[in-house]
């Protein structure tokens, strides 16, 4: 029982922990590196007052060790000050503003991801035909050698600017098929991971014995595979998606810059070539936050579906 209670005392701490680094790595980031930080806001011109000003306003004028126990009380009260850019607003109010347009395309993304993984992997292997099977052999290779920063581009030039099939995710009247578009696009890298591991399980799956009895009972190939062999590969599916989770929001990130829709990337970005310190924190802050709850989602789902996971 006790290594039990303390099993589960490192699992609620860890991702406390995991935040709490990330957030002191970023708060040292900006403390130790060579230069004065109140420089490095302002830039070189500003005046001897303005630096000092700015000092005393984010407490750089402290000793570090005092600035690290302030910063920690940001971080439990989630109050960061206000934005340097935006003096009026609260820096992360400013960023759980954008938070639910980054947490909505990842989301679906995933969902997108999940359901090309899965059908790639289904065709490659349960496919009757042998040229069905190599031509998703080859996108799923394709997919999984392709990174997202050259992809991205090129299909959002293609799709929404030559061919203009689709419209610019950045455009306000886009709706959900600009959000759609971006989600898809942010997809492809998971649905090919998805779709390279649930391919090896189905291949492992495609001898086993119950698959023989229901070919035997008369049941049709799709429903051989659909039914009774792809419940047998969720564990590996759902392993993969939640190991991957970290990737895609980090993609999810830099594909709202490329494609400039309002979310956690255009407020970073923005904050990054203003220099707003507060909002550069609070940004870090947050993602690590929604990292951390997307993995303990992820690892409860594949605890739920997968029981060989709750030993």
């Amino acid at each position: 029982m006790k290594i039990r209670g303390r099993s589960a005392l490192a699992a609620a701490l860890s991702p406390l922990l995991t935040v709490l680094a990330v957030c002191s790595l970023v708060f040292l980031a900006f403390r130790l590196l060579p230069g004065d930080p109140s420089e490095l806001v302002l830039g070189e011109h500003a005046t001897l007052e303005e630096r000092t000003q700015l000092r005393a306003q984010l407490h750089l004028d402290e000793p570090l060790s005092r600035q690290y126990v302030l910063f920690l009380g940001r971080l439990v009260h989630g109050r960061f000050g206000p934005s340097l850019r935006h003096p009026e607003t609260d820096a992360f109010r400013l960023v759980l503003g954008a938070l639910p347009d980054t947490a909505l395309l990842a989301a679906i993304a995933v969902t997108l991801g999940a359901l090309l993984g899965v059908t790639g992997a289904l065709v490659a292997v349960g496919s009757p035909s042998r040229l069905l099977r190599a031509i998703a052999d080859r996108a799923i290779g394709l997919a999984a050698s392709i990174p997202l920063l050259a992809f991205a581009p090129t299909a959002l030039w293609l799709l929404a600017v030559k061919l203009q099939l689709v419209p610019l995710p950045a455009d306000p009247d886009a709706g959900l098929a600009g959000l759609f578009f971006a989600s898809g696009l942010l997809a492809i890298p998971l649905g090919a991971a998805v779709a390279r591991v649930a391919r090896s399980a189905l291949r492992e799956a495609r001898k086993a014995p119950f698959l023989q009895v229901a070919r035997a009972k008369g049941r049709s190939e799709l429903a051989v595979w659909v039914v009774h062999a792809l419940p047998s590969c969720v564990g590996p599916i759902v392993t993969v998606i939640a190991a991957q989770l970290g990737a895609l929001l980090g993609g999810a990130i830099v594909l709202e810059r490329i494609l400039e829709r309002r979310g956690l990337g255009t407020v970073l970005a923005e904050a990054l070539s203003a220099r707003d310190l507060p909002v550069i924190e609070a940004t870090v802050v947050a993602s690590a936050l929604l990292f951390v709850a997307a993995q303990a989602f992820g690892e409860r789902v594949h605890v739920a579906v997968d029981p060989r996971a709750r030993g």
